[in-house]
C-alpha cells in the first residue's frame, strides 16, 4: 500500500520557565491510502498535539517541532512555506476538531461557515459554495438544510455541531482526514451515527484517516492499524485483528482489560493503577514502569526501543528484549 503520510521521528516540544515539555517524543508511524489509523492512549499521552503537528497548529515561541520528518504525498511538510502550508491545510488534509463548540464561530451562520473553504481552496464564487454547503448538510445527515445554513452555533444540538464539523471538513475532498475526538461528549446513539456518516463518506471518496480516540470500541469499529501512545511515545503497534487479539505492552493490556463487556457483570471495573507521569519529571526509564505489573529492574533506568515482535507489531517493552533478562 503506497503512503500518504510519513512521519519519521517527530518530536514537538513546548518550553516553559520549568523546563521542555516533550509532549511528542521521536514519534514515527506512517497511513496508507485509503486506510484508517487509530491512535489511543489517555488524555496527556500526545495524540492531540501529533495531529496539531501535522497540521503546522503548534505554532509560537513556546511550542514549536524540534525534529522529525512530516511527508505527505512526498513532501515535507516542516520544510515548505506558510502559502503553500495554508494551500494544503484545509483542502488537502482536514481536521475535525474535538470540540465542535469552541471551534466554530459564534456570530457567524452555519452556512457561511461550510462556504468558506469552499471559496478559498475551490475558487467557487458564493452561489456556487451556497449550493454546494446545501449538498454538504444533506451529506452529513441533516435534515432541513437550508434553514441549518442560516442558522448560528448556539441554535444547534452537540452532535449537529459535529456533523457541521465533519462537512466542512470534507469540503474540500481532502486526502487526508484528522479527527480528534470526533464522538466525544455525545451520547452513545448519536456516536454511532457520526462513525457511521465518517465511514461512509470515507469509501465513497477513498480517503485517508487519522483518528484519535481513548475509546476502544470506536477503534475496534473504525481501525486498520492501531498506535497506542504513552507519555509521548509509541509503546505498540499493529494491525486491529492483531492488537486486540494479542496485545503485547502492559499498558496496551490495561487498556483493553478497562473496557467493559456486554453481559459481563463485575463488582468493579479494572482501573489502571496511577496515572500519566508529569511530562517534566520523564526521566531515562521505561515511562510506564511505575504502573506495570510486570516491570523488570531495567524497566527503572533504562527505555525500551520500539521493535518488531515475530507476528508483525511492533512493541517498545523490557518484556521482549532478552537482554532485560540478564539485568
Amino acid at each position: 500500500m503506497k503512503s500518504l503520510l510519513k512521519i519519521n521521528n517527530l518530536s514537538t516540544h513546548f518550553h516553559t520557565e520549568a523546563g521542555p515539555i516533550k509532549a511528542v517524543n521521536d514519534v514515527s508511524f506512517r497511513i496508507g491510502e485509503g486506510e484508517t489509523v487509530c491512535i489511543v492512549g489517555e488524555s496527556g499521552c500526545g495524540k492531540s498535539i501529533t495531529a496539531m503537528s501535522v497540521m503546522g497548529l503548534v505554532e509560537g515561541p513556546n511550542g514549536r517541532v524540534v525534529n522529525g520528518q512530516i511527508l505527505f504525498d512526498g513532501k515535507d511538510l516542516l520544510q515548505i512555506g506558510k502559502e503553500e502550508l495554508r494551500r494544503i491545510r484545509g483542502n488537502d488534509i482536514s481536521i475535525i476538531f474535538q470540540e465542535p463548540m469552541s471551534s466554530l464561530n459564534p456570530v457567524i451562520t452555519i452556512g457561511k461557515q461550510i462556504m468558506e473553504p469552499l471559496m478559498l481552496h475551490q475558487r467557487l464564487n458564493k452561489k456556487q459554495a451556497y449550493a454546494r454547503t446545501i449538498e454538504l448538510i444533506e451529506l452529513v445527515g441533516i435534515p432541513r438544510a437550508e434553514q441549518i445554513a442560516s442558522s448560528y452555533p448556539h441554535e444547534l444540538s452537540g452532535g449537529m455541531l459535529q456533523r457541521i464539523m465533519i462537512a466542512i471538513a470534507i469540503s474540500c475532498g481532502p486526502k487526508l482526514l484528522i479527527a480528534d475526538e470526533p464522538t466525544t461528549a455525545l451520547d452513545v446513539t448519536i456516536q454511532a451515527q457520526v462513525l457511521e456518516t465518517l465511514r461512509q463518506i470515507k469509501e465513497q471518496s477513498k480517503m485517508s484517516m487519522m483518528l484519535i480516540t481513548h475509546d476502544l470500541g470506536v477503534v475496534a469499529e473504525m481501525a486498520d492499524y492501531v498506535i497506542v501512545m504513552y507519555a509521548g511515545k509509541i509503546v505498540e503497534q499493529g494491525g486491529v485483528v492483531e492488537l486486540f487479539e494479542h496485545p503485547k505492552h502492559p499498558y496496551t493490556r490495561g487498556l483493553l482489560k478497562s473496557k467493559p463487556v456486554i453481559g459481563q457483570r463485575l463488582e468493579q471495573l479494572y482501573s489502571i493503577p496511577g496515572q500519566v507521569p508529569n511530562p517534566l519529571e520523564l526521566v531515562e526509564s521505561c515511562y510506564f514502569h511505575d504502573r506495570c505489573e510486570s516491570c523488570l529492574p531495567v524497566c527503572h533506568t533504562r527505555q525500551p526501543q520500539l521493535k518488531k515482535s515475530g507476528d508483525g507489531q511492533q512493541v517498545a517493552c523490557w518484556l521482549y528484549e532478552e537482554e532485560a533478562q540478564y539485568e
